[in-house]
């Protein structure tokens, strides 16, 4: 009956448990695994779904041709977002190891490892700057009256002008306003200098701006107050790792999607709604002939879906080790752009609404990144009835799609730490990595609270995590398909999923998907135009430091490799760098039962895993002879006849030679 169990087990541990079983143990004891399936699935979709989803791409989408925008972009996804997905989750899986452990395959490339984490590193520390941002406008939004609503604050300048007449009950109900009345104060103002109330409120009251990115004045206590309280959340969600990040998942990946079709259900009810979806989708086909639409296209799929961050490979180590990777890289990546695509429904029916209102085109209202989320959005949200409430679901999402991110950031630097240093005591005591990490991430956050922060910040989204994550995902598809093999990693898929990875995707991964990583890096390099914030043109002092942090991750590389050649063993050059290429001994699966075939333990010498554990069974070997020939020597010291076979062991020796 035990026996009958355990494949029963075994055979639900190969498919990942799912909801309604009974809770099985770690199949890796150790490092431990997602308590089931869902949770890889919704920590993953969570990952990949960002605040780039929302504020990136559906400008994106309209810039760029809008519905025509659609076929680069979903034939990126396929030729280029698919595959990566796929190899990085399977990479992972297979080694259960993070971004560092995982380079036994080749560790000269474990600088690749390194760059990871400095790039997790760089986005960890703005992204939840951003997030602590969205946090204060949630609290802000706890009011009877958005504050971002009239020109009548003490902040405000004599350009201001809203879009909500001074008339406007507390409640911010919408006023009938004509729309003569507001299209001569818009033309009269807006052609000239006209700001709105959310943008001066942004500017002069959240952020209070300096004049210079060297001008660092003050550090704003609110905001450096809503930062610790974003860092405090990430770290108690992750103070089992994986264990405790697993359950909030439930909440933070899913949530998100019911305050979108709540806003989206709110949006399409309002007048001028229609005129923002059809500006978001209307087809310019002709754009399909821009080349710049396709480098759009592509690298809008390489950044949302994480590839090169080390997030995937971190997630995926803690999968069991038959899971279906092929399968969940589908559904997360499929999810990750119908969210995009969804999310541009929101955005431009409210944009659109907006747009009808001040009787202007989309296009003047139109806006991405930050100034969309902080500024665009925010004021839209003042002409509904109830604004508090739809400005709390708005920035409620914000902060839960920047977790989401956030987790698997902080977990990326956290599992790279544990697996480098690998004893028993930081094992167990994991959480106090992970403490350590949220209190440098926080101390690193200050200086972009201050009134330059938010230059800093731009810097940062623009440099140390642009081109740098292009050259990282190239190297890793070099050296897993010619320098470890193509033919190897194909034997290791279907050893760990019991088929072989689809044709489409050897050829996506051997061909395809690095040329159109070449392309994207050839277009980032073309269209590469220095960094501005409104009219605000950054020195080149600035623009030197973005550049430095941007190679920082890459140098990791080629210094690691030299490094690992130098310490090769070998006559020669050639000698010492066909060492540094080979395969670790450790290399392949976690777990002994797991390591078949060519990663057996009586495997022949000439395998990857073979030699490390026949010479244990030799070193053992070796042991017990040397306890026999203590045992002779005794015996004969002491006169003493034995009777356990020591005669026949003084005759021979050796008795397994």
């Amino acid at each position: 009956m035990s026996e009958s169990n355990t494949i029963t087990a075994s055979t639900a541990d190969q498919n990942g448990a799912v909801p309604g079983e009974p809770v099985k143990k770690d199949e890796n004891t150790r490092r431990g695994n997602w308590g089931n399936q869902i949770e890889f699935v919704l920590t993953s979709v969570g990952y990949a779904v960002g605040l780039g989803n929302v504020w990136r791409f559906p400008y994106l989408c309209y810039r760029n041709g809008g519905g025509a925008f659609m076929l680069p972009y979903f034939i990126m996804l396929v030729f280029c977002g698919i595959p990566l997905f796929f190899l990085e989750l399977s990479f992972g899986q297979f080694a259960s190891l993070g971004c560092l452990g995982v380079w036994k395959i080749s560790p000269m490339f474990k600088g690749v490892g390194y760059g990871m984490m400095v790039v997790s590193t760089y986005i960890g520390i703005y992204y939840n700057v951003v997030i602590c941002i969205a946090f204060y406008y949630f609290f802000m939004s706890m009011t009877n009256l958005l504050p971002w609503t009239y020109c009548n604050n003490p902040w405000n300048t004599p350009d201001c002008s809203g879009v909500v007449g001074s008339g406007a009950q507390l409640n911010g109900s919408l006023v009938n306003v004509t729309n003569s009345l507001i299209t001569e104060a818009y033309e009269g103002i807006n052609r000239t200098k006209r700001t709105s109330p959310s943008e001066e409120y942004w500017k002069h009251y959240v952020l209070n701006i300096s004049d210079d990115i060297g001008n660092f004045g003050e550090v704003r206590l609110p905001i450096l107050g809503c930062l610790a309280v974003s860092w405090c959340v990430v770290f108690l969600c992750l103070i089992r790792g994986v264990k405790s990040s697993g359950k909030v998942v439930y909440f933070t990946a899913t949530f998100p999607y019911v305050v979108l079709t709540i806003l989206f259900i709110r949006g399409i009810t309002l007048d001028g709604a229609i005129n923002g979806i059809k500006y978001y989708l209307t087809p310019q086909w002709q754009k399909v002939l821009d080349a710049k639409v396709w480098g759009d296209a592509a690298s809008q799929i390489f950044y949302s879906l994480g590839c090169a961050w080390g997030g995937l490979i971190t997630m995926a180590s803690y999968n069991k080790f038959h899971n279906n990777c092929f399968r969940d890289s589908i559904i997360i990546s499929i999810t990750n752009c119908a969210t995009s695509v969804y999310a541009g429904f929101v955005i431009f029916s409210i944009l659109g609404f907006m747009a009808h209102h001040l009787n202007v085109p989309v296009s003047e209202v139109a806006d991405h990144g930050p100034g969309l989320a902080f500024v665009a959005y925010p004021e839209a949200l003042t002409l509904l009835p109830i604004s508090p409430l739809w400005s709390l679901l708005f920035f409620f999402m914000l902060i839960l799609l920047g977790l989401g991110t956030q987790f698997c950031l902080l977990e990326t630097l956290v599992t790279a730490i544990v697996d480098e240093i690998g004893t028993d005591w930081i094992i167990r005591n994991k959480t106090v990595i992970t403490l350590s990490v949220a209190i440098l991430g926080f101390l690193l956050g200050v200086p972009l609270t201050t009134q330059a922060g938010i230059y800093w910040l731009l810097l940062m989204d623009n440099y140390a995590a642009s081109f740098s994550l292009v050259i990282i995902s190239c190297i890793m598809c070099i050296c897993i398909m010619y320098v470890y093999g193509h033919r190897n990693y194909f034997k290791d898929v279907e050893m760990m999923l019991g088929f072989p990875p689809p044709l489409f995707f050897k050829v996506c991964w051997r061909f395809i998907s690095p040329v159109i990583i070449s392309f994207i890096l050839i277009f980032t390099v073309i269209q590469y135009k220095p960094i501005t914030y409104n009219d605000y043109i950054y020195p080149g002092w600035s623009l030197a430091i973005g550049f430095a942090m941007a190679l920082s991750s890459v140098i990791c590389i080629p210094v690691y490799g030299l490094y690992k050649i130098s310490r090769s063993p070998g006559a020669t050059f050639r000698e010492r760098l066909k060492h540094a290429c080979q395969a670790h001994p450790k290399w392949g699966p976690a777990l002994h039962e797991h390591r078949t075939g060519r990663y057996a333990p009586m495997a022949s010498e000439d395998t990857v895993a073979g030699r490390p554990l026949k010479e244990k069974e030799e070193l053992k070997e070796e042991q017990k002879e040397g306890d026999k020939e203590k045992e002779r020597k005794d015996e004969i010291s002491l006169t003493i006849q034995g009777s356990n076979g020591s005669t026949n062991t003084h005759n021979n020796p050796n008795p397994s030679a």
